[in-house]
């Protein structure tokens, strides 16, 4: 499958995130389409790094597709926590304070509100 998609053969290749991450090599891809996010960003950039590749010869677009109140836009927001606090932790030039209260914490399981 792997084959025909990059020969032309497949216009569309349907792949999880964490198949992305076994060494696929996807270069004949323009566009990767995440809509199930990862609780840990580095796997989605693993993902995205799959049309990265060496052989790559034209721009590649990345989307996110997350709707407003789902639990996804909470993995989202901590995404953006988890990778603020990387920043932080390999920059030196970072600022910014990466405490999570209580609450914060117990909002991460609390019912989604219509």
């Amino acid at each position: 499958m792997v084959d025909a998609f990059q020969a032309g053969k497949a216009p569309l290749f349907l792949i999880s995130l964490k198949a992305g991450g076994v060494g696929l090599n996807l270069t004949a891809a323009d566009t990767v389409i995440l809509y199930d996010p990862w609780w840990n960003p580095a796997i989605e950039r693993q993902a995205m790094d799959r049309v990265h590749r060496i052989g790559q010869d034209k721009p590649v677009f990345v989307h996110r597709l997350i709707a407003e109140g789902t639990v996804e836009t909470r993995i989202a927001e901590m995404q953006a926590r988890k990778q603020a606090l990387m920043d932080s932790v390999f920059d030196p030039e970072a600022t910014g304070n990466m405490d999570m209260s209580e609450e914060e914490i117990l909002s991460l399981f609390a019912p989604i509100q219509d």
